[in-house]
């Protein structure tokens, strides 16, 4: 079995219980996703299946799509809903929406992020959340991301006992970006503590919503018969490479990793290529570190065409 999935994950799951129970369900050791989701977030979980693992890298440097809601009025341990309260300072009732766009329209580009307590960054050689749980802090290694936008997509709605208010929003994010700490910078330039009160991933890897399967449903499809209707070919995954078809000559000299010149196959602006033999996928090539004017290659997927 070999093939792309998008797979929604529902909220309490982990992103390795997911993995988990896959290869129960495809009965296949080789599966792996495209970029962590919090048990506390569900969306799109891109997993990759067989031979198309090779390209995993490649899927988790696509743009993400998130969406989600901001409450202002308390701070968690987790910058999420699931902490204990830290801080805590009543929302007056003079914020207005045009205070919250104007500051969420801040964070458009590229901007410094430090990743949260309860992470899985790891910091000497252990996990940031590890550090959280036994009670410790250390200085977390600040990160750079890209925000192509943020924005409110509804109301702001006013909790009048709680003394809290909420605003739904959207983001196109690079990826390594925490959507957590957006919703707690956000709150700071407003003023206020604030946490992430929910989050969905809409998209991931160039994957939405509408193409992925819940496991049950994969479970289905896996029990009739037809789960490989909805593999998706690791080739989308590359789509953002330029790639070339070979000959039957190249395609011997690919295959066997072969040192071919730059000049002839990338640009001054390119870095990579995918090689194709017969419109499927032989190999990613890259500018060799060391000599000048030649590409080598990255990644060899297929080597086993026949010709």
């Amino acid at each position: 079995m070999e093939g792309l999935l998008p797979v929604w994950k529902e909220v309490g799951m982990t992103s390795h219980d997911v993995v988990f129970k896959l290869r129960k369900i495809l009965k296949t050791k080789k599966i792996g996703h495209s970029g962590t989701l919090d048990p506390e977030v569900d969306g799109v979980l891109p997993v990759a299946i067989g031979r198309a693992t090779k390209v995993v890298e490649y899927m988790m440097e696509s743009e993400k799509i998130y969406i989600g809601e901001v409450t202002l009025g308390f701070a968690t341990t987790t910058e999420d809903a699931s902490g204990e309260r830290v801080e805590e300072r009543p929302v007056p009732s003079n914020l207005t929406e045009e205070d919250i766009d104007q500051v969420l329209q801040s964070f458009q580009g590229e901007i410094t992020q430090v990743p949260p307590m309860y992470s899985a960054v790891k910091v000497n050689g252990r996990r940031l959340y590890d550090y959280a749980r036994a009670g410790e802090t250390v200085e977390r290694p600040s990160r750079k991301v890209t925000i192509d936008s943020f924005t409110r997509t509804g109301p702001l709605i006013w909790n009048k006992e709680k003394e809290t208010a909420s605003f739904p929003f959207r983001v196109v994010c690079s990826k390594g970006t925490y959507v957590r700490t957006l919703a707690v910078d956000a709150g700071k330039l407003l003023g206020f503590p604030s946490h992430m009160s929910q989050l969905t991933r809409e998209a991931s890897s160039g994957f939405d919503r509408t193409e992925a399967l819940t496991l049950s449903q994969i479970e289905e499809l896996a029990e009739s018969g037809k789960i490989g209707e909805r593999l998706q070919p690791l080739e989308r995954a590359l789509g953002d490479f330029p790639h070339i078809e070979l000959t039957k000559d190249l395609y011997d000299k690919v295959k066997n990793g072969s040192l071919l010149e730059r000049a002839l196959y990338l640009s001054d602006e390119q870095d990579k290529v995918v090689f194709y033999y017969q419109n499927q996928a032989v190999a990613i090539y890259g500018v060799h570190p060391r000599k000048d004017g030649l590409i080598k290659p990255v990644k060899v997927l297929r080597n086993e065409l026949k010709v």
